[in-house]
């Protein structure tokens, strides 16, 4: 059975941004810097209907890796909720593909939305598996979905500041790198850091991206 991930993705609160383009030309911008940081999927994320995005990754590593990334890069006031389906993703032609990874993607970000309507406010990010999947594979996703929780928590509480160094040391970027591009002090950026747990988020990410090698 395949492991592609489909990702469906929409801006959270659209309707209440008080500039709608400018958002999506945010996240636009945001999918492409992180496609040239991070290329792990066939194309950045791709803006389709309506303010919903789409993407492909070749594993659910790739696609938690990239989508932790643009989370980091958006700027204070944009944020994209996620769903991502685990499963096939066939092509119809050049441009379209369909199948059940998809519908799996569709499932997921329909529980990212009751989870932040009901008990999760900060949830942002969701995983579904298509029919068909191995126990191996869902019992990764149950442990792939509490770890979500925990880490859409730690970058909604994060300063866009906070977010750049972070994105930075996923990246493998120095503090002192970090501090120079900030125009602040090496203890500055460590303290940044520390306060914000964002350790976790940079151990999480070289997890994961230790598959993809």
């Amino acid at each position: 059975m395949s492991d592609d991930a489909a990702v469906i993705a929409d801006i959270v609160g659209s309707r209440t941004l008080p500039d709608r383009a400018a958002a999506q030309r945010a996240i636009v911008a945001t999918a492409e810097r992180v496609h040239a940081d991070h290329p792990v999927a066939g194309a950045p994320l791709t803006a389709t209907v309506g303010d919903e995005f789409q993407a492909v990754y070749p594993g659910l590593a790739a696609a938690l890796t990239s989508l932790l990334l643009v989370q980091l890069h958006l700027p204070d006031g944009v944020q994209l909720r996620f769903g991502v389906g685990v499963g096939a993703v066939d092509p119809v032609d050049e441009s379209i593909t369909d199948g059940p990874g998809w519908w799996a993607a569709r499932a997921a970000i329909d529980e990212a939305h009751r989870l932040q309507d009901r008990a999760v406010p900060r949830a942002r990010t969701r995983i579904a598996a298509a029919e068909g999947q191995d126990a191996v594979m869902l019992h990764r996703i149950a442990y792939a979905n509490a770890y979500l929780l925990a880490r859409d928590d730690l970058v909604a509480s994060m300063s866009e500041r906070t977010r750049r160094l972070t994105y930075g040391r996923c990246l493998g970027r120095t503090q002192r790198e970090l501090a120079e591009a900030e125009g602040v002090t090496q203890p500055a950026v460590s303290q940044a850091l520390a306060s914000a747990g964002s350790a976790a988020l940079v151990a999480g990410f070289a997890d994961l991206s230790r598959e993809l090698s």
